[in-house]
């Protein structure tokens, strides 16, 4: 895996910190949490999507897809939680509330698992290999 440059790393952390706050933010009914947590899950997405692989190992390319996917989730987790605080999709009140109303709680906690599965077998992954050489 590429390893990311010190500011990039302090961007991940900043990002995946901002989407922990709002995610907690949310809890507590506050206003504010929609726009802490969607930054924090665009600047932690697009810093996860610089770290590349470079090596042939199948099973890492397609945890990477996992990863990938975790973090499209993670965005539309964000805007989903900001159209939850008005209807700014403009469609019928019953359809909001069947589609968007609190189902960010839904895509993040799907982003979270895959996000937690990939990683730790991405270690796995990448200790064998290193351990084969």
């Amino acid at each position: 895996m590429r390893q990311l440059s010190k500011t990039e790393t302090i961007i991940l952390l900043v990002g995946g910190l901002l989407m922990v706050v709002g995610a907690g933010g949310s809890m507590f009914l506050q206003s504010w949490a929609a726009y802490i947590f969607a930054p924090g899950a665009l600047m932690f997405a697009a810093m996860q999507m610089r770290q590349t692989y470079e090596g042939n190992n199948f099973t890492v390319r397609r945890l990477r897809r996992i990863l990938l996917t975790s973090d499209v989730l993670f965005l539309l987790a964000g805007l989903l939680m900001l159209a939850n605080q008005s209807n700014f999709f403009g469609i019928d009140l019953l359809l909001y509330i069947k589609y968007v109303h609190n189902n960010w709680i839904v895509v993040l906690l799907v982003a979270a698992i895959l996000q937690l599965y990939a990683s730790h077998r991405i270690a796995n992954e990448l200790e064998k290999e290193a351990k084969k050489r």
